[in-house]
């Protein structure tokens, strides 16, 4: 299609005051103009992308669609050339971070030293928790984030795959016997992520995936804690690749299952919308460059093969 950008950041606008009018005097531009180019661009999309009513203007699916991704991409454009901009500036101010306990402690801790090592006059202050922040009302530049993101206003960027490996220690395994199958997993003991679903693992099976609800004496909220609860022999786990650290190769643990991957997250930057500032640009570029795109800690058995790729 041939898309006058114009023509999207003036539906942007309409999107934004409500009306053409609105629009019209933010864009220093006459109501006309405003109507013919949103009649041009929803003639490109082929789509209807607002309603107009008497107290102005409606977004419709499509046009909700399109104000969500555009404004992001416009976002992201405007944040690259003002970093281009700054590029020979230092990153100065106070950094303020929120990420998931287990992965800050495994992995985030030394990263930060290092990035802080690189930008001498930058401050930064790290929440490690397991709660879900509020990174708007709680004034945070961005959160470290795993698993599936929930719908909402703030800025995601992929950083790498995150990958479950179930294990079971060797002790476990000579009392009970290894699970050849995902559903021989409802006759073991499993150690059981008590958030939403954490008592779901989905295992990939070819193009498709099977479902298994699995039980256990051990439950809790504490990625740690169910690493220790596998290391001691209390059950089967499915535990994330960036925590097994040396427990295979020390034999402490043991794969199970390694034909039947479990189904992927991501692990995410998260920040809020708008025109990012330099020192979380480059933050979040340097989460890329140490974890992505494929993470150094993942085993070889989880990687991902040609067949399931």
């Amino acid at each position: 299609m041939a898309i006058d950008y114009d023509d999207v950041k003036c539906f942007l606008a309409v999107a934004e005051t409500g009306g053409l009018s609105r629009a019209a005097q933010r864009l220093a531009t006459s109501k006309s103009v405003v109507s013919r180019r949103i009649s041009r661009l929803e003639g490109e999309t082929r789509a209807r992308l607002l309603t107009r009513n008497a107290r102005g203007v409606t977004l419709t699916e499509a046009g909700e669609a399109l104000r969500l991704r555009a404004g992001s991409a416009f976002d992201e454009l405007d944040g690259a050339l003002l970093d281009a901009a700054r590029h020979q500036e230092e990153l100065t101010g106070l950094l303020r971070i929120t990420a998931p306990i287990a992965f800050g402690n495994t992995h985030l801790a030394l990263m930060l030293t290092t990035f802080m090592d690189a930008h001498p006059r930058l401050r930064i202050d790290v929440s490690l928790t397991d709660r879900r922040v509020d990174i708007l009302t709680d004034g945070y530049d961005l959160a470290v984030r795993m698993g599936a993101l929930s719908d909402s206003a703030l800025i995601a960027r992929r950083i790498a795959p995150l990958r479950l490996a179930v294990l079971a220690s060797p002790a476990y395994l000579l009392r009970r016997g290894s699970p050849t199958r995902p559903r021989d997993l409802a006759d073991h003991d499993c150690v059981v992520y008590t958030v939403p679903g954490g008592d779901v693992w989905r295992f990939r099976e070819g193009a498709r995936f099977t479902s298994v609800r699995v039980t256990g004496r051990f439950r809790s909220d504490s990625p740690e804690a169910m690493r220790a609860a596998a290391l001691g022999g209390h059950g089967v786990a499915g535990l994330p690749t960036f925590m097994l650290g040396n427990a295979i190769a020390d034999g402490l643990l043991v794969p199970l299952l390694t034909d039947h991957p479990v189904a992927e997250a991501g692990l995410y930057a998260v920040r809020p919308p708008g025109p990012p500032p330099a020192k979380t640009r480059a933050f979040i570029d340097a989460l890329a460059a140490r974890f992505g795109p494929e993470p150094s800690w993942d085993p070889d058995f989880a990687k991902p093969r040609p067949d399931n790729a």
